[in-house]
């Protein structure tokens, strides 16, 4: 086999692997000279972190991408986004800790975890998906979204971190 992603649903036992994912995507982006999105530190060296990933995937549905069978990316779906940014005022699914392990990078994980999203918000019947990213480093993250269907709504801070969300209707 060569790079087949397939996707699957993940649980609570899964919180290992979306940590060790969000550790390669930090060492990843450290190493892109990216420190400003998720820091220098691993998650897993922060109990507070590693508390906060458990507690999302609990309110939503984790997802976990696999290429050829070993965990390379995540992301999971919850019913709102989390206590920074206010709900839309209407249902929808949100995209939270979206990330691709370090050495899958540029095989398309990031775009079939988004796919998977789009597809089982349309399958619960909610018309709005969105999702927050890091502004800095020239708005290529937000570009990375727009160039998947989302469009640009408010920005906004948390301390001096610039971030922005970005919608879709489904």
């Amino acid at each position: 086999m060569e790079n087949v992603i397939t996707i699957r649903e993940g649980g609570a036992a899964d919180l290992p692997a979306v940590l060790g994912i969000l550790d390669s995507a930090v060492v990843w982006l450290n190493g892109k000279g990216i420190a400003d999105q998720w820091g220098t530190e691993p998650f897993t060296g922060n109990p507070e972190r590693v508390a906060h990933v458990g507690r999302v995937m609990g309110e939503g549905s984790p997802w976990i991408a696999e290429v050829d069978g070993v965990p390379a990316g995540t992301l999971t779906l919850t019913p709102h986004p989390g206590a920074y940014v206010p709900p839309a005022g209407e249902p929808e699914r949100y995209v939270r800790y979206l990330a691709t392990g370090g050495r899958f990078h540029g095989l398309g994980v990031g775009a079939a975890l988004l796919a998977r999203a789009v597809e089982e918000t349309r399958r619960a019947g909610v018309p709005l998906l969105r999702v927050d990213c890091f502004a800095g480093s020239g708005g290529r993250l937000v570009e990375y979204y727009e160039r998947r269907g989302f469009t640009r709504t408010d920005p906004f801070t948390v301390g001096d971190w610039p971030g922005q969300v970005l919608e879709m209707r489904v």
